[in-house]
């Protein structure tokens, strides 16, 4: 199996995962968090989106992100600088959480952006090497690694926030 088609199965995988933890949710269980300083769902799902398109866009293709380019800030209402990572307790407790429906419009536009490089890469890219900030230098491959395996994890902790509203499998 060439490395492209594997990359987009486990991208595939994570999408309906994510779509079986998210179905039936509220608004107000997307925004609830369990206490002070815990994140929302909401906030993990732009978190995951905005890392998505920092790493695909940004390091990978020196591109301008897909938050700024189609200016996805507007849509979702909120600031421009809104990064969605490394926030203190009071940004955690203040994030505004936009509408599911409009995250995962987000997250899919970063997604299909994602795509669209895979498959446009010879497989020799996968070896070239990037600077990632805070990990250092890396293969282009263990960066996909790296993406996946944080979607997986975040997916995860979604998953439990459900359960801790829900009880297990509702």
């Amino acid at each position: 199996m060439e490395l492209q088609r594997y990359i987009g199965i486990e991208l595939s995988g994570l999408k309906m995962a994510l779509e079986r933890v998210l179905k039936g949710l509220t608004q107000a269980e997307v925004a609830w968090r369990p206490a002070s300083g815990c994140n929302a769902i909401g906030l993990i799902l732009f978190h995951m989106a905005r890392t998505e398109d920092s790493l695909m866009q940004g390091l990978l293709q020196k591109k301008p992100l897909i938050w700024n380019s189609e200016k996805w800030y507007e849509k979702l209402g909120l600031s421009q600088d809104e990064e969605g990572s490394h926030y203190s307790v009071d940004q955690v407790n203040a994030f505004p959480v936009p509408e599911l429906a409009k995250i995962l419009a987000f997250a899919d536009a970063v997604r299909a952006g994602t795509k669209e490089k895979l498959r446009s890469m010879p497989i020799e890219a996968f070896d070239e090497k990037v600077n990632f900030p805070n990990f250092g230098e890396m293969p282009v491959g263990a960066l996909f690694s790296f993406m996946i395996a944080h979607a997986a994890e975040h997916i995860g902790e979604i998953s439990y926030l459900r359960g801790m509203q829900r009880g297990i499998d509702k």
